[in-house]
C-alpha cells in the first residue's frame, strides 16, 4: 500500500477534496464549495468559491454554457488519458499555455508555463500552432488573440474564468477618469515637451483598456516590469494614471523614491476620484481603487507568526499584496521572480511565500530541498483560474480534434489595433 502523500506532494485540489471528506484534517479552506467542480457553480453569476468569492460581478462578465456530460462523469485518471491522447492526435497543430496559478492537474498537460508576461511572449513565438488553448484568464486569452497569428485560434477552456481584479476598471469609468483629469490638467504638453498624464495598464485589464492607453500615448504593463515601464512613462509624461492594481503600483512607484503624498487614489464613484484639485496637480501617480482579492489575503501579522515559527525564514511576496505586507517582507517580485529565487537558493532554506496556493504548492513539491509554504494558512485559491477544471481542457482539446473550435476569444479588429500599440509598446522594455 502506497503512503499518503505529503500535504506539499498534494496538489490543491486534492487537499480540498480531502479537506472536505475530513473536514477535521487542518488547514482549512475559505469555503467548503472548493470541493465542487465548477460546472457546478458555472450556471449562477459570480466568479465562483475562492478569494474573489465577495468580489462584485459585472453584468457583462462571460457565462460558460453547460460541460456535456461524459467529461462531468469523468474520473480524473479518465480526463487524464483523454487529455493525452488528444495532445498526441494534435501534435504540433494545438499548444497549450499554462499560467503559474492553474491547478497542477491542467498545469501538467501544458507546454509553457509562466506569469502573463512570459506567455505573453509564448503565444506570439508558437506560429506552427493553429490553436492556442489558454489555461489562464480571459485578459490572458485575450492579450494571446491580439500577439498570435490571424489564422491561430485561441481558446479558453472555461468562458468563466474572468478576473476580478480587471473588472474593477471598465472602459467607461476610466474614459469618464481621463476627462475628468484633463479638465485638471489640459492636454497640452509642457515647456520640456512632458504631456501632463501617462496612462499605464497592468496587463490584468480588458483589451478595451489596452486599446484606450494605446489611443492615448499610454502602454501597459506586467508585475515583472512595472518599474522599467514607468521609468518610460516619465520620460514621457508629468503624471502616470495606473490601473486597475493600486497596490503594484505603489508598491513600484514608492521604491522609485516617489512619496505617498504624490500618490492619491481614484475612486472611480466620485467626482475627481475622491480628491481635490489641488491633490491632483500635486500627483505623481494616480492609483485606481482596484486589488487582487488573492494577494490581499496577505498579512504582516502572517508575515510574524513566520518570522516566530522560523527565524531566518526569507519572505517573498508578489508585488500586488499591499504596501504593509511588501514592506514587511524581505523581497517582493513577480511569479517568475518568487520561482527563480528559490530555486537559486541554497539546500534547507525556508521560504514563507506571499501569493496564489497552486504556486506555492507546487514549488514546496518541486524544490524538496527547502521548506516552503505559504504566508496565508487558509487554502483559498484564485477563484477564475479555479475554474479552468481538466474537464474543460480535455472537451476543447477532443473538439479540436473533431474539427470543433470551441470557446474561441476574438478580440474586435479596432480594439486589437489600438491595444496592440500599448503591447508592442510593454514588449519593447525589458524589465
Amino acid at each position: 500500500m502506497n503512503p499518503e502523500p505529503s500535504a506539499a506532494q498534494r496538489s490543491v485540489a486534492a487537499a480540498i477534496t480531502l479537506l472536505a471528506e475530513r473536514p477535521e484534517s487542518a488547514p482549512s479552506t475559505c469555503t467548503p464549495d472548493l470541493a465542487a467542480p465548477p460546472w457546478s457553480f458555472d450556471p449562477v453569476p459570480g466568479y465562483g468559491p475562492g478569494a474573489s468569492l465577495a468580489d462584485a460581478v459585472p453584468g457583462s462578465m462571460p457565462r460558460q454554457g453547460e460541460l456535456p456530460q461524459e467529461y462531468r462523469d469523468a474520473t480524473d485518471a479518465e480526463l487524464e488519458q483523454r487529455i493525452t491522447a488528444a495532445k498526441r492526435e494534435l501534435g504540433s497543430r494545438a499548444v497549450i499555455l499554462g499560467h503559474f496559478y492553474q491547478r497542477d492537474e491542467v498545469v501538467r498537460h501544458a507546454d509553457f508555463v509562466g506569469d502573463s508576461f512570459q506567455l505573453a511572449r509564448a503565444a506570439r513565438e508558437r506560429p506552427e500552432a493553429e490553436a492556442i488553448i489558454f489555461c489562464g484568464v480571459h485578459f490572458m486569452a485575450e492579450t494571446a488573440d491580439m500577439l498570435s497569428g490571424p489564422e491561430q485560434a485561441v481558446l479558453l477552456p472555461n468562458l468563466a474564468a474572468g478576473c476580478s481584479m480587471a473588472d474593477m476598471a471598465d472602459a467607461d469609468s476610466v474614459e469618464e477618469c481621463w476627462e475628468q483629469l484633463r479638465r485638471v490638467y489640459g492636454d497640452m504638453p509642457d515647456a520640456g515637451g512632458l504631456l501632463p498624464v501617462i496612462p499605464v495598464t497592468y496587463m490584468n485589464s480588458s483589451a478595451a483598456l489596452k486599446a484606450f492607453c494605446g489611443r492615448n500615448g499610454g502602454i501597459v504593463c506586467t508585475s515583472s516590469n512595472a518599474a522599467a515601464v514607468l521609468e518610460w512613462a516619465f520620460e514621457r509624461g508629468r503624471r502616470v494614471l495606473f490601473f486597475p492594481d493600486q497596490h503594484l503600483g505603489r508598491n513600484t512607484a514608492k521604491a522609485m523614491g516617489i512619496g505617498l503624498d504624490a500618490m492619491p487614489l481614484w475612486n472611480p464613484r466620485l467626482p475627481l476620484g475622491g480628491n481635490t484639485p489641488e491633490v491632483l496637480e500635486r500627483a505623481k501617480v494616480l492609483l485606481w481603487n482596484g486589488f487582487c482579492s488573492v494577494h490581499k489575503r496577505f498579512t504582516v501579522e502572517q508575515i510574524a507568526r513566520a518570522r516566530a515559527e522560523y527565524p531566518g525564514v526569507r519572505v517573498i511576496v508578489h508585488p500586488e499584496c499591499p504596501m504593509p505586507v511588501v514592506d514587511a517582507a524581505d523581497e517582493s517580485g513577480s511569479t517568475d521572480y518568487i520561482q527563480k529565487a528559490i530555486a537559486a537558493a541554497e539546500p534547507g532554506s525556508v521560504f514563507a511565500v506571499g501569493t496564489e496556493i497552486n504556486m506555492v504548492n507546487r514549488l514546496a513539491a518541486q524544490y524538496p530541498q527547502h521548506r516552503i509554504f505559504c504566508l496565508d494558512p487558509v487554502i483559498c485559491p484564485c477563484s477564475t483560474m479555479y475554474r479552468i477544471h481538466p474537464g474543460y481542457l480535455a472537451w476543447v482539446l477532443e473538439g479540436l480534434v473533431r474539427g470543433e473550435t470551441l470557446n474561441r476569444i476574438s478580440v474586435d479588429g479596432a480594439v486589437a489595433r489600438d491595444a496592440l500599440t500599448a503591447l508592442e509598446r510593454m514588449l519593447a522594455v525589458r524589465p
